[in-house]
């Protein structure tokens, strides 16, 4: 896989209180993720922008919510989300505090 794709894998962290008890209990952390990313890239992403370790990776697909904008029908864009479990003893460090 090429560094350019693997670079444009990783969207964001996902940040919600699932995700912050996933990451304080068990060593996991969530990403958004392109659509067509696959559990091989998401590793090799993760592994090559955090240097860390990876154990494991899970994904899903998340679909948008139904919402109405006054008064019309509207949707959100579905979204794939990942579950990365880090090796023990390994962290990622968002806040870049040393």
């Amino acid at each position: 896989m090429s560094k350019e794709r693997l670079m444009t894998v990783l969207l964001g962290p996902h940040v919600s209180e699932k995700s912050t008890a996933l990451a304080e209990s068990g060593n996991q952390i969530a990403f958004k993720v392109r659509k067509d990313a696959t559990k091989a890239e998401i590793r090799q992403a993760v592994e090559l922008m955090f240097d860390v370790k990876v154990q494991g990776v899970q994904v899903l697909n998340q679909l948008g919510k139904r919402k109405r904008f006054g008064g019309r029908q509207g949707k959100r864009s579905d979204w794939k989300k990942a579950y990365v479990r880090l090796v023990e003893g390994q962290d990622i460090d968002f806040m870049g505090a040393e």
